[in-house]
């Protein structure tokens, strides 16, 4: 049996120049895992998102809180000779380096791709932008919400009688940072193979194309754009959200045992084998008639009730919770998914949990996220420096007080 004391990155050195969220949520996953991230922010403020509220603990954003557990924080002024020479050092001992600037803006520093390969050829370069690092657009910015829009995921989302909607989570940031994650995994088993580091380019747009899936395929199979249809599914029938007595509640028949079974249960048994509905082919062509006739019937019965029925015969179905609900759910504190740890200054704080459970090395969730250039003196130890050019670099502005 392997120690639970060891972790899958232990011993890895990533050097976080990421803010804001799509890079965070990739480094935080490196550091459950148990890499050393230190999270490199600018002075006077760091990460933007260190303002972004409220709500705000201990005068600490939980936007920020919410993706910078387990790391280290160094307020860095990169405009000061001093601040670009402590980078240097800190790239040399790297094994991975994150950003999620505009492409060129890390250049014009002095610390692009090829700068940093020659100085540390073993390096994992990650860059996240907007629109990856080649292409027409690479040069513009984005945000989470231009990605949502521009990779056709809004056009999808909403009803078929109102306008594009975001989705309600930042979901382009968050699998921009899953993707980075994944690329920096993948070129760390390289290095083991090839003793080389290697630049991995990742963008919102892309992340959010991918995960198009089946609706891609139906414009690329077709040259038909699928079109927005509320909680619907283009494919299957009954598969979406119906209104019962005290909420909403999602429903997903697949396959023809699961309709014959849910028309028995919600007392209809004869539509099971009427020629309008007796197959996916035939349900999707008369929607418009069946979905009344299962609204009626739902809008009877409370959720619990809809659940109790649908478990009964082995039917996937399920609460539409709010986020509150959600988070108390008694399977979601089973599986760890809310987790509780204490800091000296914001005290208690509730913070989600590892979604990816390993038996034998596991992450694990140390330290609360860190406060503006908390560790800047831990840091610039390992690096060598003594308490007096510490004590010179805050004086003069090279790291934040």
């Amino acid at each position: 049996m392997v120690s639970k004391n060891i972790k899958p990155l232990d011993d890895l050195f990533v050097l976080d120049l990421s803010r804001i969220l799509s890079g965070p949520v990739c480094t935080m996953l490196l550091a459950d895992m148990g890499a050393q991230v230190i999270k490199v922010e600018p002075p006077p403020l760091g990460d933007d998102s260190r303002q972004w509220g409220p709500p705000f603990v201990a005068g600490i954003s939980t936007y920020f809180m919410s993706v910078n557990r387990n790391k280290k924080s160094l307020g860095l002024n990169l405009k000061t000779p001093d601040g670009r020479c402590i980078l240097w050092k800190l790239i040399e001992r790297a094994d991975v380096l994150i950003e999620n600037f505009r492409p060129g803006v890390l250049e014009k520093l002095g610390f692009g791709y090829d700068t940093v390969r020659r100085i540390n050829p073993r390096t994992i370069y990650c860059s996240i932008s907007g629109f990856g690092q080649t292409g027409p657009y690479r040069d513009r910015p984005g945000y989470d919400v231009i990605a949502q829009g521009e990779s056709g995921m809004m056009d999808l989302t909403g009803y078929p009688d109102g306008p594009p909607a975001k989705l309600g989570a930042s979901l382009a940031d968050v699998v921009a940072g899953l993707y980075a994650c994944n690329g920096i995994c993948l070129a760390l088993l390289a290095r083991h193979k090839t003793g080389k580091g290697q630049h991995v380019d990742v963008s919102l747009l892309d992340g959010m194309v991918s995960t198009l899936t089946y609706h891609a395929l139906i414009y690329l199979s077709t040259g038909r754009s699928p079109k927005r249809a509320g909680t619907r599914h283009p494919s299957i029938v009954p598969y979406e959200s119906f209104q019962a007595r005290d909420g909403f509640v999602n429903i997903a028949v697949t396959n023809q045992k699961q309709w014959e079974n849910f028309c028995r249960v919600l007392g209809f048994p004869e539509i099971a084998t009427d020629l309008q509905f007796e197959s996916m082919k035939a349900r999707l062509a008369n929607y418009a008639e069946l979905r009344p006739m299962i609204e009626r019937v739902v809008a009877s019965m409370t959720r619990a009730e809809v659940m109790a029925a649908m478990s009964e015969v082995g039917i996937p179905a399920g609460p539409i919770n709010t986020v509150g609900e959600a988070l108390e759910d008694p399977q979601i504190h089973a599986r760890d998914m809310v987790i509780e740890l204490t800091h000296p200054d914001y005290g208690p704080l509730r913070l989600l949990g590892i979604p990816i459970k390993l038996s034998d090395t596991p992450g694990i969730v140390e330290n609360a996220p860190p406060k503006f250039g908390e560790h800047n003196r831990e840091v610039l130890r390992i690096l060598g420096f003594e308490e007096e050019e510490i004590a010179r670099f805050a004086e003069s502005g090279v790291i934040a007080k």
